[in-house]
């Protein structure tokens, strides 16, 4: 199956590289778009490609890049160096081309590089930054030094991301700031350091989460992952949900996010990028105490001025900032103001007290936030000695910056991020044009102006001095006097109503009004209007701290703290600039950055809201596609030529349709390409030749020559494989020819050489045999030592096929004399092995059968007539089973194991009358049993012998003394079974030897001092009865002659 799948990614990359494959997967470049006007050809070409999991299209250089919200398998080292080194257009579309391209472009050209990622939440735009530096990485020359910085901005993503992202809406990992990465490289194109710049962290989330959103991931990453120790130094409990600051979202928990894991990682991350177990224990210090900030509780007095209650959190707030708790507390619910020279003291009441605690706790983490970026940069920063101080290493910068946002309630947050992207727009398309320009400049065609779209309007509107929508925020924020956001909205509409991109509900027509709230303005932005809601922006502008705040965190015994709020920013009596004049002035100098460097682009765009992937909404990526302004983008590039080529690679694919540069070209490759276009009969406004490269104005032309080209390569690929096919096949009959021949040489040769060998042998042999034979009656010489020895071994042969098979074959084959001896020792080797082989196969059962029947053999063999009938039966254990014995008896004899038991006739000493009894045979005696009684025990050191006659009856005499009063004379028996019962009570008894097989007549004794006599005779049948002279007559058929 793996074989299976890797042979499909190949083929979907071969088909990927083939302009055939343009109507199942689209084209891979938007720019060879027949209707490159039209938003729905646009849209309907990414979904084909995103329906075959290719996400990456370009756009000219730009590449369009589309979340596929799963993993997919082309980001392995193997893809990373299929795209090393190669030219941007050889290869399907992919975020490791932009970085190559880049990367070649700053080795081969000594200019710095950039690439800007830019999208909406969700889009990818972290992940695109963490596949690029993965690149890097990876592909860059290598040594100790670079290795670690390679850790070092691999690692520092991890914390970033902590502190600096967080769960909203549309995306579990968004990131809530701008960042800006410089990677610095030496001469030989190794890492070795970097810088990173960031923008306008959402400070706000610190103290206010939307539903369903949560705080920034660090928070919760340390409750769910910190040991109790490291809980119990900051005061935390684990549950998220003791925390004001973590609970407005009603969002602690997320199925997608393993806080715990992430935890491990960022503080893993914090080593690699030198932070001290001081450093990071102050770090969290920090981080704790916004969570206890939160906590804290204003309350108003009597008077109604403020209290803040809560003397624990207070305690722990004063050991995690190392401010006195006094101090703090004084400074939450005081304001020192500076009037005509004078320092006054202002109690706050509730509400002010808790805009106080919120914008501490703001400030504390957004100025820890610029101290970890200041710590990461240290920690990257490039030093080393072997450099002098004026060299500088090439750089590439990757800008992540927030896209186009336009939501249900859009606030100052937006209008920043909107201005944002304004200017980036105004550099895409004034760096686009530049490129094109350059490039028709040095091929030598003349320049055709673009008509575009102009966003410098709407940047002015925003930025300009005195008159923009920031100068007039900033000016309301500093007036003095009642100034609110409805003020700012109403100097909105003085000083800028009649913009044609600015619009409010009170300058607005009758229709346009229910579109626009009375506390809105609108931008028509390049991407299309916004509505900007302005409560909160003079708060969130001014971002003011109060001066006894500040002056309380300036004591801080935490060095982070003491860092993020120096005493000089305490001393300066300046008002320090607002919010929105920092970003301006700090994206003024970012666009410096990119101006100074080649950009490359690349535009997230996420295909669902619900995260899931293979589903593609169509009316979201319109949306997307008009606010990353893709079809302005794609206008711009179209403007000129769709399609440009280096004359080499142009020849060298179509040279098979013309027969002047089939199959080789001797002279010029442009002279070539001139001759192949006037061959396939370009029109002349179809295309334009220069210096080095083919431009080709329209998709159509280009797909022409591709559909007549792949038409073209049956016919070459038939006459190819015809003439590979006849020259394979006579080098191949040579060289067939040419082996044949020395093989049967050879051959010959070796089989003459065989033949003669064995035809030698052979006589040697005939000729030892001979003699051998001649001399067979001699002892062993070396005369006939080979003809003995034969004959020894013909026997041993022999003997081995014709071994006896079991210990009653008695057959053996007839040795030579020589081995007459030899012969008798094998034969009886051969038989005790067989015997022993027997003997290990004999169960215990059939071992006591064997050795009954021995027994048996002993006894009656050759004796009694019909033993021979009882030697094929096996013997039973017993002929009686327990069930069918008396519980009675058995309750007598429970001491004795009954060994046998058989039914037997007993005949009475006088009258000799039959009665059926029970013979119980046990290892101490034997029992005679009528029913419930025991009618006689006789003990086997009492039983003095057995009788029994030499015929075929059944009868058997019991000798008992007859001193003893319980012995009343011997027993005459009866048994069907007279073999087998004599035999196990001969063995049991051990009177062996005492039985007594007698012929003509039995003498018993009645009693003491009267005998009785069995008389036997043959017969034809069985009779037993009384003769007239008082004797026992027994007649009994005569079953064998002895």
């Amino acid at each position: 199956m793996e074989a299976q799948a890797q042979g499909g990614e190949r083929a979907r990359l071969a088909m990927e590289g083939a302009l055939t494959a343009r109507d199942r997967v689209g084209v891979q470049d938007f720019v060879l778009l027949e209707s490159f006007t039209s938003e729905a050809s646009f849209i309907e070409n990414l979904r084909k490609r995103f329906r075959e999991s290719l996400i990456y299209t370009y756009i000219g250089s730009v590449l369009v890049s589309v979340n596929p919200y799963r993993e997919l398998e082309i980001y392995s080292r193997q893809h990373m160096e299929r795209y090393r080194g190669i030219n941007f257009y050889e290869v399907s579309p992919h975020i490791y081309a932009i970085s190559d391209n880049s990367y070649r472009s700053m080795r081969s050209e000594g200019k710095d590089q950039c690439i800007l990622i830019s999208g909406e939440s969700g889009a990818g735009k972290t992940e695109a930054s963490k596949k690029i530096l993965q690149y890097y990485a990876v592909t860059c020359p290598s040594s100790t030094r670079v290795e670690s910085v390679r850790d070092r901005l691999l690692q520092s993503n991890p914390v970033l991301e902590a502190f600096g992202n967080a769960k909203t809406l549309r995306n579990d990992n968004s990131s809530r700031f701008g960042k800006y990465m410089d990677i610095q490289f030496d001469f030989r194109g190794a890492p070795v350091g970097g810088h990173i710049l960031n923008y306008l962290l959402e400070k706000s989330r610190v103290v206010h989460q939307n539903h369903g959103e949560r705080n920034f991931h660090i928070f919760y990453q340390v409750l769910e992952g910190g040991d109790n120790e490291l809980l119990q130094r900051l005061g935390l409990e684990r549950n998220a949900q003791s925390y004001l600051y973590l609970v407005k979202g009603h969002c602690a928990k997320v199925s997608s996010i393993n806080d715990k894991n992430d935890w491990k990682t960022v503080h893993r991350a914090l080593s690699v990028i030198d932070f001290s177990s001081s450093d990071i224990e102050e770090l969290l210090s920090v981080v704790a105490s916004v969570l206890h900030l939160g906590n804290l509780q204003c309350l108003a007095d009597e008077d109604g001025n403020a209290t803040v209650n809560g003397e624990n959190q207070f305690r722990l707030l004063s050991r995690l900032l190392g401010v006195p708790g006094p101090t703090l507390k004084d400074a939450l619910i005081h304001r020192k103001i500076t009037a005509k020279g004078e320092e006054l003291i202002s109690p706050l009441n509730v509400e002010q007290a808790a805009y106080a605690r919120d914008a501490l706790a703001k400030a504390i983490y957004g100025r820890t936030f610029s101290w970890l970026v200041s710590k990461i940069n240290e920690s990257l920063h490039h030093k080393d000695s072997t450099y002098s101080e004026n060299y500088r290493p090439n750089i590439i910068g990757l800008l992540d910056i927030y896209g186009f946002e336009v939501f249900q309630n859009n606030s100052f947050e937006q209008f920043c991020i909107n201005y944002c992207n304004e200017k980036l727009q105004q550099l895409f398309i004034e760096l686009t044009l530049k490129s094109e320009q350059e490039e028709y400049e040095s091929e030598g065609i003349a320049w055709e102006p673009v008509l575009y779209f102009n966003n410098k309007i709407i940047c002015d509107l925003v930025e300009e001095k005195h008159k923009g929508v920031i100068s007039i925020l900033d000016e309301e924020c500093l007036r003095p006097g009642d100034a609110t956001d409805l003020t700012f909205l109403e100097k909105l509409e003085e000083t800028v109503g009649s913009h044609p991109h600015f619009m409010t509900h009170k300058l607005a027509d009758q229709k346009t009004r229910k579109t626009l709230g009375r506390e809105e303005f609108r931008l028509l932005h390049y991407a299309g209007e916004v509505n900007y809601n302005v409560t909160g922006f003079l708060d969130k502008n001014n971002d003011l701290l109060f001066r006894n705040l500040k002056e309380a965190m300036c004591e801080s015994g935490n060095r982070i703290v003491s860092q993020c709020f120096e005493p000089a920013g305490r001393e300066d009596k300046k008002r320090p600039e607002t919010a929105a004049t920092q970003f301006k002035n700090s994206l003024a100098k970012l666009m410096e950055i990119l101006m100074s460097k080649d950009p490359s682009y690349v535009r997230c765009i996420k295909p669902n809201d619900a995260k899931q992937a293979g589903r593609f909404d169509e009316v979201l990526i319109r949306h997307q596609v008009k606010y990353l302004g893709l079809m302005e983008n794609l206008r711009v590039r179209r403007a000129g030529f769709a399609y440009r080529r280096r004359f080499e690679i142009f020849l060298q694919r179509y040279k098979t349709l013309c027969p002047q540069t089939w199959p080789n070209w001797k002279g010029q490759p442009g002279e070539g390409v001139a001759t192949l276009v006037q061959h396939l009969g370009y029109k002349p406004e179809d295309y334009k030749l220069g210096r080095t490269k083919i431009f080709i104005r329209f998709p159509k032309t280009l797909f022409a020559t591709e559909d007549a080209f792949q038409l073209r390569k049956n016919t070459i690929a038939t006459m190819i494989q015809a003439e590979w096919r006849g020259f394979h096949q006579r080098q191949k009959y040579q060289k067939l020819r040419s082996s044949a021949i020395a093989i049967q040489s050879w051959w010959r040769g070796e089989m003459g050489r065989k033949v003669a060998t064995r035809r030698k042998n052979a006589a040697e042999i005939i000729r030892r045999f001979i003699k051998g034979f001649i001399h067979r009656h001699r002892p062993r010489c070396p005369d006939n030592e080979y003809f003995v020895d034969y004959v020894r071994c013909a026997f041993l042969m022999k003997l081995k096929r014709n071994l006896p098979k079991n210990v009653l074959d008695k057959s053996w084959p007839v040795p030579p004399p020589a081995l007459s001896e030899a012969s008798e020792l094998l034969r009886e080797l051969h038989m005790r092995n067989m015997v022993q082989i027997y003997c290990r196969r004999i169960s215990a059962e059939w071992k006591q059968q064997l050795e009954q029947k021995v027994v048996a053999s002993t006894l009656f063999k050759d004796k009694k007539d019909n033993y021979p009938q009882s030697v094929p039966k096996l013997f039973v254990n017993s002929r009686i089973l327990t069930n069918e014995i008396n519980s009675k008896v058995l309750q007598i004899i429970e001491s004795d194991n009954i060994k046998y038991a058989v039914a037997v006739t007993k005949y009475d000493r006088n009258g000799y009358r039959a009665r059926p009894r029970q013979l119980l045979i046990t290892p101490s005696s034997a029992f005679l049993v009528e029913e419930a009684k025991v009618k006689q025990t006789i003990d086997y050191a009492n039983l003095r012998g057995i009788s029994v006659s030499s015929l075929s009856d059944g009868l058997f005499v019991l000798h008992v003394p007859c001193e003893d009063n319980r012995q009343k004379g011997d027993l005459v028996l009866q048994s069907d079974h007279v073999i087998e019962t004599l035999t196990k009570l001969a063995i049991e008894s051990d009177k062996v030897n005492g039985v007594n097989i007698i012929q003509g007549s039995i003498k018993f004794t009645i009693k003491q001092g009267k005998e009785g006599i069995i008389d036997f005779t043959s017969g034809s049948e069985l009779i037993i009865s009384k003769a007239k002279n008082g004797h026992l007559s027994v007649v009994a058929p005569r079953l064998n002659s002895r």
